[in-house]
């Protein structure tokens, strides 16, 4: 199979990749919207993308390629993240003057990086932050990645768990184009996508037809949607017995409130 992911070696997306299809091939894109697209044309079987972070929130770009977009969610899977500062060899806090990485990384080590009055600098990822700085070959220069990639790129680890959160973890989906090719009759969480008819009342009626028919809501998401001010879609996981008829009444109860309604899939 031909797995599609952001990033280059030693992405987090890369790893995730790696665990989630053990020995399949993993094929590099620069950007999610290209990754997404990979597996919607078919020239990959799966995208890996992440979802959310539980220091930084949800990743905006992929929850609007999963409303706009046509792929499934087959599964999603948690990975503990572990922020280091990664450094040429020479290289120290005190010669470090700037810190690349990917901005969500940037966020989720904000006080640390603070606290030594760096300068950051933004890159599409946290392997390609660390592939930068090894071409720099500049001590003032660091990264902020995985230990993992510093080994691929021959960088020291000048500080270590830099996020500073010892909870700090990213979601990834396994998307597809077919629905439930990777989940077992056992997954009974779902995702729900949707934007709401303009009437008075209309998100919370959705959300009570959830309480109605006995289903748990655990997450809720809400996003812009793009060329409408002030309007937004959701985005929704919730718990309970997938597929019966009570389940479809209820679909079908929650899409008469909405304009437009998205069963994304199960994990």
């Amino acid at each position: 199979m031909r797995i599609a992911y952001s990033g280059i070696e030693g992405a987090f997306a890369n790893i995730v990749a790696r665990r989630i299809f053990p020995g399949q091939e993993l094929v590099p894109f620069a950007d999610f919207h290209a990754a997404y697209e990979a597996a919607q044309s078919g020239g990959c079987d799966y995208a890996v993308l992440p979802i959310e972070n539980s220091y930084a929130g949800e990743v905006g770009q992929v929850m609007d390629l999963l409303f706009h977009g046509e792929l499934f969610v087959n599964d999603v899977h948690t990975m503990n993240i572990v922020q280091n500062l990664l450094g040429v060899k020479g290289a120290s806090l005190q010669s470090i003057k700037k810190v690349i990485s990917h901005p969500q990384a940037l966020e989720q080590s904000a006080d640390f990086l603070q606290s030594h009055d760096f300068k950051t600098e933004e890159a599409v990822n946290t392997a390609r932050a660390a592939k930068q700085v090894a071409e720099l070959n500049d001590v003032s220069a660091a990264a902020v990645a995985s230990a993992e990639t510093a080994e691929l790129y021959d960088l020291e680890i000048i500080a270590r768990e830099i996020n500073g959160k010892s909870d700090n973890s990213t979601r990834f989906a396994v998307l597809s184009k077919n629905e439930g090719s990777l989940t077992s009759s056992e997954k009974t969480t779902f995702i729900l996508m949707f934007s709401v008819k303009n009437e008075a009342g209309a998100l919370v009626k959705v959300l009570n037809k959830l309480w109605e028919f006995g289903y748990n809501m655990s997450v809720i998401h809400s996003r812009p949607l793009k060329g409408l001010a002030w309007s937004y879609y959701f985005y929704i996981e919730a718990e309970g017995e997938y597929g019966t008829p009570a389940f479809h009444q209820m679909i079908s109860e929650i899409k008469y409130r909405c304009d437009k309604l998205k069963l994304l899939g199960r994990f």
